[in-house]
Parts: C-alpha cells; structure tokens; sequence
C-alpha cells in the first residue's frame, strides 16, 4: 500500500508522456494534489488515473490539456472523499469512453461538464452512479450533443 498525503510534482516533465493510466491508482492516503504544472498535450489515455484515491479531496488539473484523450473510463473511480473538482478546461472532443469516470465519487457535489463535447463518447455507463451527495450537476451542453448524436 502506498503512504502519500500530498504530492508536489511541479519539476515533474511530462511533455513527452502519451499514456497515464493508473498514474495515482490506489494512492490510497493522498489528499491533495497538483498538477497544474503537468503537460498533457500528448496524452492519449488518462483511465484509472485517480482509480481508488479514497481521500483524494482536491485535485488541480485546471492546465490539463486534454484535446488528444481518447480514454477517461474510470478516471475518478472510487474517489470517495473528493468534494469538488474543476474540469472546466477539459477538451472531450476526442473522448469516447468515459465509462465508470466519477463512479464511487460519493461526497462529489458540484461538477461542471458545459463544456464537455460528448459527441464521440460511445460509452458512458455507470458514469455517475453511487455519486450519493452530487446535487449540482452543469450538464446542458453534454446532453443536448447525447440527444443530437
């Protein structure tokens, strides 16, 4: 089992990486992190990422680049404990799973996805089940491109 409560990657170099599946996976004690400094650009596939960070309360992805992604499924898995997150910035253009992405998060409340494009999404079962506390969900663009699809 991995002990982490806080990671501080800032000098972490990241332009050349396509692949962070199961990066933090299981990180089971980190609660807070920032990746504000990461490049993403490359970045094809972010499953698992997060997979089991139960106390996982804040994330700092607002730089994230996520135009080249593919792969979400199960990003945010089982994050029990996260609270908020801010995924403003997230480009889903070329997403096509995002299956079991917030699954688990149970005190996920506030979760803004106008800005998602789920135009290419194939998959997004189990999405948000057992998010017990979400009671705000900013979806509007989402499902107006689910119901044009």
């Amino acid at each position: 089992m991995r002990i982490f409560n806080k990671f501080k990657l800032s000098n972490f170099k990241t332009q050349n990486v396509t692949d962070m599946i199961y990066m933090f996976c299981e990180c089971k004690s980190l609660i807070d992190i920032n990746l504000s400094n990461f490049n993403t650009q490359n970045v094809t596939s972010m499953s698992y990422m997060f997979n089991k960070c139960e106390s996982l309360i804040n994330i700092d992805s607002s730089n994230f680049n996520t135009e080249n992604v593919n792969d979400m499924s199960f990003m945010f898995n089982e994050c029990k404990s996260l609270k908020d997150i801010n995924l403003s910035n997230f480009n889903t253009q070329n997403v096509d799973d995002m299956s079991f992405m917030f699954y688990g998060c149970e005190c996920l409340k506030d979760i803004n996805l106008s800005k998602f494009n789920s135009q290419n999404v194939s998959n997004m079962s189990h999405m948000f089940s057992e998010c017990k506390s979400l009671t705000n969900l900013i979806y509007l663009i989402l499902i107006l491109k689910m119901l044009m699809i």
